[in-house]
């Protein structure tokens, strides 16, 4: 009985197809390209929306504990909503009340007494020792930082001029009211979401990935409140400080510790150096009291308030919060040094519930 010859194998089918219709090939071979690059454009144009819906998510997981604590009291969790927002609303609102007014008040201050806080610290040592230093470079640049900052010009051209600073103060408002709009839908539908989460995943998963993500969304809750609180003491501290030791703008300096601050890892060293350098310009002596009495406050944040503060959060070894903070802020700016340290340590919980027990089961 004769044998049948070996059939071709499937590759060899398939390059010989492709070597006969090089046209077909090619032609659709283009045509995923161009559907890729089209697809990466989009992506990137909808940068802004993943950045939006990114910090409405955030922001309705941050909320989500003091509604659960509402809910455990017996109150329903849409009454609940409506506590925290409204409580919220009122919160931002008097803030805003109470330091827009000032804050400009204080800006507008601080541009008329530039001239005299510059005058203040050339009578100072520090000052005539620059000046032996460095020689007249130092009276030069002085007089170049106050004509920049006492000519408005200037300070619209930083943002792109008049037309733009408006555009882009429309933007930030219109922004944020989306925020709290997804926020709000977010956090109304946030049990639903996770069920509808679980329901895409094999059965056999689902009680594990409901216990990991039960413990990330609180976890991320937790930090995003902590770093509110530690944000809020930091400007707390600032304005007490300004106070007491008579330096200028307090409420202006408490309100830029509380924008600085809250972000991680960074905030609270880079506002240090600034509170410092603001102090400078009034007075030496207290510039340098302020510096030394911030940074036994660190201290105390580091190693008292922190801990109690983020008790909820899962901890992170110091350098993966240094690499994490670098990498997101690198990537995605104050959005990305937001939620670096929560992602970081979603990842840690996940390596050490699912990825370390298949690997010691592996025998």
């Amino acid at each position: 009985m004769t044998a049948s010859p070996p059939e071709p194998d499937a590759p060899s089918r398939t390059i010989g197809t492709a070597l006969q219709r090089p046209f077909a090939v090619g032609f659709f071979l283009t045509l995923g390209a161009l559907a890729a690059i089209a697809l990466g454009m989009a992506v990137s144009d909808l940068v802004t929306i993943w950045i939006y819906i990114a910090f409405a998510l955030f922001a309705a997981l941050g909320l989500d504990p003091l509604v659960r604590r509402l809910e455990h009291r017996g109150v329903g969790r849409a009454w609940a909503i409506v506590i925290v927002y409204f409580a919220f609303a009122i919160l931002l609102v008097g803030v805003l009340w109470l330091v827009i007014p000032t804050a400009v008040e204080q800006v507008s201050q601080f541009i008329r007494d530039l001239p005299d806080m510059i005058a203040a610290f050339q009578r100072t040592e520090l000052y005539l020792w620059l000046r032996d230093q460095f020689g007249d470079q130092v009276p030069a640049l002085l007089g170049d930082l106050q004509k920049f900052l006492t000519d408005p010009s200037n300070i619209a051209a930083i943002g792109g001029g008049v037309l733009q600073i408006g555009i882009s103060i429309g933007t930030t408002l219109s922004g944020l009211v989306i925020i709290i709009v997804l926020s709000l839908y977010f956090l109304a539908t946030l049990p639903q979401m996770k069920q509808a989460f679980y329901r895409l995943l094999p059965a056999r998963n689902r009680t594990l990935t409901a216990e990991l993500t039960e413990e990330i969304t609180s976890s991320v809750g937790g930090y995003l409140s902590g770093m509110v609180v530690l944000a809020f003491f930091n400007a707390l501290v600032t304005f007490i400080l300004y106070s007491v030791l008579g330096l200028p703008f307090p409420l202006l300096l408490a309100v830029v510790s509380f924008c600085i601050t809250i972000i991680p890892l960074v905030g609270t060293v880079l506002f240090w150096g600034i509170g410092s350098v603001v102090a400078l310009f009034a007075s030496p002596l207290s510039a340098l009291v302020f510096a030394a009495a911030y940074l036994v406050y660190m201290q105390l944040e580091a190693y008292v308030l922190t801990p109690r503060v983020m008790n909820k959060t899962i901890s992170v070894p110091g350098s993966l919060v240094v690499i994490g903070a670098l990498v997101g802020g690198t990537l995605m700016g104050l959005l990305g040094a937001l939620v670096a340290i929560p992602v970081t340590a979603s990842i840690l919980l996940i390596i050490k519930k699912v990825v370390i027990p298949r690997q010691d089961a592996k025998v």
